[in-house]
């Protein structure tokens, strides 16, 4: 069997923003393990509008040129990590609009978080992982969360995330439990007979 196909996706767009340091050391850490086939995705890159559609995306195909190329681009995957920054007790906007956009796609995959912020950006992980069980998603168990002190000594003090152990030993486990669902899902994706009743 193949490698399941990972994408790490950015879920901030601001021009200052943080997401870009978890985003190099996740994907590092990912690629070194050699289980994933990876693939960034940088929500700035796909200007998505504003989510108005007249009916839910799981309803039909999308009607703009931006909304159909993510669809696409989401659908060729079998797990996603994303890099979740917190806005006020939640995800980032930028982020559940992206969600929003596409629903079939995502069904039936899993999906891990690195968060960043003064809680590690704990309370908008649990905002995604709600958003994921209603998109059919499974989101795993381990998350990355780093917290006010550790984002400052990257800013400030020259540090870099691998230089913490126990962000490296939360992000394999994290990895490990992708993995696992990853591989688990995508079989089961592939051959839906056995699940039959």
């Amino acid at each position: 069997m193949s490698r399941p196909k990972l994408a790490i996706i950015i879920g901030s767009i601001r021009p200052n923003r943080f997401a870009d340091h978890p985003a190099r050391w996740i994907e590092g850490i990912a690629r070194a393990r050699g289980d994933f086939d990876i693939e960034v995705l940088d929500l700035k890159d796909y200007k998505l509008p504003l989510f108005a559609e007249a009916a839910s995306p799981a309803a039909g195909p999308a009607k703009g040129e931006a909304q159909q190329r993510w669809r696409e681009k989401i659908a060729s995957f079998d797990a996603y990590l994303i890099i979740a920054a917190e806005y006020n007790h939640g995800a980032t906007p930028s982020l559940t609009n992206a969600l929003d956009h596409a629903y079939l796609e995502w069904n039936k995959k899993p999906v891990a978080f690195v968060g960043y912020g003064g809680v590690g950006a704990a309370r908008a992980i649990e905002h995604l992982r709600a958003i994921a069980v209603e998109l059919q998603m499974a989101p795993v168990r381990n998350a990355v969360h780093i917290l006010l002190p550790v984002f400052m000594a990257v800013l400030r003090e020259g540090k870099q995330l691998a230089d913490f152990d126990f962000l490296n030993q939360n992000a394999k486990e994290m990895l490990d439990q992708l993995l696992w669902w990853a591989n688990a899902l995508r079989a089961a994706r592939e051959a839906p007979e056995r699940l039959a009743a």
